[in-house]
C-alpha cells in the first residue's frame, strides 16, 4: 500500500492547547517538545515520570492524574497519544477525529493524522525530514548527515538575516535591489566567518551588501 501523502507545514503552537495522553518516557519527551515550541500542555495519566513532574512543579504543564476520559480533548489545537493501550489509543483517535483536532498516536501510523518529522533545529533555521513513516531510520539517517553540514552556526546566520532583512525593508525602496542584496546575502561566507567566530552586526553586513557589485560577496 503507497504510504499516506502529508501535507509538510510548520505550524505555530504558541498559547494553543496540546493534549498528551500518557505519562510514560515517550510522553515526556514529547512534553518537552511541545514545550519548546512555547504549547500550553495539559497532560493526561495516571502516572507520570519524575521528569513530567518536575516540569509541573515549575508550572510549565498541568497534570491530570487519572486515565483518559471522553472529553479530554476539548479545545485541543493538537493531540499526542503515547500509550501501550489500543482501546485507549482508539478512543482518543477517533474524539480527536471528531473535534477536528490535529492527532498522533505514536508508533500506530494508522491512528494518526499528522506525523512528526526528524528535525535538525538551528535556531529560527530548521530542516525537516520525513519518509511518511515508511522509513523512520533512514530519516534519522539524513537528518545525522545534515546535522554535520549544517552546523551551529547556522542558528546566529539566520537570525542575524532577519535583522538584516528588516534594515533592507526599511532603507531599500527597489525590489530589484532587494532581491539582488537578499541573493548576495545568501550566496556569502557568512556562516563560515560565524563559525570562525565573527559577530558582524546587522548595520556592517547590510552596509558590506549594500555596497556589493551585482553578483558580489558581501562585505563587512
Amino acid at each position: 500500500m503507497e504510504p499516506t501523502p502529508y501535507y509538510p507545514v510548520f505550524l505555530s503552537l504558541r498559547h494553543r492547547l496540546a493534549v498528551v495522553v500518557g505519562g510514560g518516557a515517550v510522553a515526556e519527551r514529547k512534553v518537552r517538545a511541545l514545550l519548546r515550541y512555547g504549547a500550553d500542555v495539559l497532560v493526561v495519566a495516571p502516572e507520570i515520570t519524575d521528569g513530567l513532574a518536575e516540569i509541573e512543579e515549575t508550572s510549565d504543564i498541568t497534570v491530570e492524574r487519572r486515565g483518559y476520559v471522553r472529553g479530554d480533548l476539548e479545545n485541543a489545537a493538537l493531540v499526542v497519544c503515547a500509550t501501550d493501550d489500543t482501546e485507549v489509543n482508539v478512543a482518543v483517535f477517533r474524539e480527536a477525529e471528531e473535534r477536528g483536532c490535529l492527532v498522533n498516536v505514536v508508533d500506530v501510523p494508522e491512528l494518526c493524522n499528522f506525523i512528526v518529522p526528524s528535525v535538525v533545529h538551528r535556531g529560527p533555521f530548521q530542516i525537516a525530514i520525513s519518509t511518511a513513516g515508511a522509513a523512520p531510520a533512514v530519516a534519522k539517517r539524513v537528518r545525522r548527515q545534515l546535522s554535520a553540514e549544517f552546523g551551529e552556526e547556522w542558528g546566529p546566520y539566520v537570525t542575524l538575516l532577519g535583522q538584516v532583512r528588516t534594515l533592507v525593508m526599511e532603507r531599500v525602496e527597489d525590489p530589484a535591489e532587494r532581491k539582488r542584496i537578499f541573493e548576495t546575502l545568501a550566496d556569502s561566507d557568512l556562516p563560515d566567518r560565524l563559525r570562525s567566530g565573527a559577530v558582524p552586526s546587522a548595520e556592517e553586513v547590510f552596509a558590506g551588501a549594500t555596497a556589493a557589485d551585482e553578483g558580489g560577496e558581501a562585505a563587512g
